[in-house]
């Protein structure tokens, strides 16, 4: 059945709308291939169709603002293809032959002529990326040239462009395109994490979870990195988050790397999406094998490394083992270290970790736990619900590290020989049964806990000040984390919540209390006596 014509084929369309289409879109090709593969299939297709949207959007503006100087229509169209006017406003340049007018015209392909044979409509969706990537450098390498692969079929491939020419990208601006398709491309990646499972994980961490890293470390300006950036949702939040902030966007800069070449390409298209120049260096690689970003030092880390790792390229002489060598069988300890590594004085870190990394001593990881912690490098352990991630049913917890917690710009307080603990093990709601999310009331929470015990700039200006709530929060200093043996679970350090007050006065509650325990001690009796008669009876 051929999707509903909309009233107004050239209105903007709403977000729902949008992404209803394009997710039928996903599903023309659910048969025919697996979902990573059918995930770079439409990704690209959603990046080629965004491109070429908002390049015409440019070029509308272009003629109505020469046609507004006098300009005669000749003349305009001698001047509409001045590249600079388009990259100069952050708009791609797109050529003639990849823009989406040219292929949803030519969504069956083209035929034969004299001097020229026959193309498939993937062939022609190759061109039109590889001509986009000779165009603009900063996307060379990045976009896929599947399309004319055998397992594409290439009847329902024009089907799609066909689909797709009837989801625009356009309306307010180029800047209100980049938004819509960053929301599409995130709410994609969402559902092909959910749709591959595990291994969704390996390119996707749930929003709510990179906004709480984000919220507390409040990445304002620096040097911010990833050392295994997947799609790049922690950039992508981090922008997100000096906009709410309405700080400026240019003053940090962004550094990843990613070892999986299928995942990096995904991030580089999705940060020129939301129009993050972004150094994810040359190509993909290995962070433990060789860190591409080894002379930079960074002001913030934010990271989701892959949990319990058994086979890593592992050195044991590597400069970055500072507080002790990681275990092959597990490189937990080794994402870690890479990370306090690579903190530039007054840096500071938030990474996700799997519970078991706060209090194993396997391996001599509790004796690196216990190095690390009397460097006095960690500052805050949250340990978080379960079910955030349907990749993974592994509890985890928010490690943050910072290399000065003395009195000074990241905070008024000293908490020098201190660590915050939060167990927000019992914030979030349920999505659906498989998935629990945390609400921005949640995430603030969090954060605002951590930015009161610092005494940051934000809880100055919000008037929050800190103290211990039993069963949520707790400052605890390093001797009684040593003397705990250096574990670094919440639960603890924080103990349990206070019980509510009811207003009964203890003694009556007591004489209360005392009543029901006999009243249950004689129901018991009674239920003996009548099991008792049966049991004869059925003897008898």
């Amino acid at each position: 059945m051929p999707p509903r014509k909309r009233l107004d084929p050239t209105a903007p369309m709403t977000m729902k709308e949008l992404k209803d289409t394009l997710w039928k879109a996903a599903d023309k090709l659910r048969g025919s291939m697996d979902a990573s593969q059918y995930k770079d299939v439409i990704l690209g297709l959603v990046f080629l169709k965004y491109v070429s949207d908002a390049f015409e959007e440019r070029r509308d503006q272009i003629r109505a603002d020469l046609a507004a100087e006098g300009y005669r229509e000749d003349q305009i169209e001698g001047l509409l293809d001045e590249r600079d006017e388009y990259t100069g406003h952050g708009v791609f340049w797109v050529p003639a032959t990849s823009r989406w007018g040219y292929l949803a015209e030519h969504a069956k392909g083209l035929p034969a002529e004299a001097g020229r044979a026959a193309q498939t409509i993937g062939e022609l969706v190759d061109g039109a990326m590889d001509h986009i990537m000779g165009s603009n450098p900063s996307l060379a390498g990045t976009l896929p040239r599947i399309y004319n692969r055998d397992n594409v079929d290439q009847r329902r491939l024009g089907e799609l462009i066909d689909l797709f020419n009837d989801a625009r990208f356009r309306g307010d601006g180029a800047t209100r395109a980049r938004d819509l398709l960053g929301e599409v491309y995130e709410y994609f990646l969402g559902k092909f994490a959910a749709a591959e499972g595990k291994r969704g994980g390996e390119f996707y961490t749930p929003p709510g979870v990179v906004r709480v890293l984000v919220e507390v470390l409040e990445p304002y300006r620096g040097r911010v990195y990833d050392p295994c950036c997947g799609s790049g949702g922690m950039f992508v939040q981090t922008e997100k988050f000096l906009e709410r902030h309405d700080a400026d966007t240019q003053a940090i800069s962004v550094y990843g790397q990613e070892a999986n070449e299928r995942t990096w390409r995904m991030a580089k298209m999705n940060l020129a999406v939301h129009g993050l120049n972004a150094n994810l260096a040359s190509r993909w690689g290995d962070t433990f094998a060789r860190d591409q970003h080894a002379d930079v030092q960074m002001d913030y880390v934010l990271a989701n490394p892959p949990f319990n790792i058994k086979d890593w390229a592992r050195a044991e002489s590597d400069p970055r083992w500072v507080y002790g060598v990681p275990p092959a069988g597990n490189a937990n300890y080794a994402w870690i270290q890479h990370i306090l590594s690579k903190l530039a004085p007054g840096g500071s870190a938030g990474v996700v970790m799997a519970n078991g990394s706060m209090s194993t001593t396997s391996g001599g990881e509790g004796e690196i736990r216990a190095r690390i912690v009397e460097a006095d490098l960690v500052s805050c352990m949250v340990a978080l619900p379960t079910q955030l991630f349907r990749s993974t049913g592994i509890p985890v917890c928010l490690w943050f590290f910072a290399t000065d917690k003395t009195a000074g710009p990241r905070g008024a307080v000293d908490r020098t020989g201190q660590v915050l603990f939060i167990d927000a093990r019992n914030l979030g709601y349920m999505v659906d049964r498989a998935e629990r999310a945390l609400s921005d009331e949640d995430i603030a929470r969090i954060a605002d806990t951590f930015h009161a015990w610092r005494g940051t700039p934000s809880a100055f200006d919000a008037g929050l000040t800190y103290d211990d709530v039993p069963g949520f929060c707790r400052s605890a200093t390093l001797a009684e984390i040593k003397e705990a043996g250096y574990a670094l679970t919440p639960g603890r350090y924080v103990g349990a919540a206070e019980a509510e007050d009811d207003g009964e006065p203890l003694e009556r509650k007591i004489e209360r209390l005392r009543g029901e325990l006999l009243a249950a001690f004689d129901e018991s009796a009674r239920l003996e006596k009548v099991v008792r008669e049966q049991m004869e009876r059925v003897r008898g």
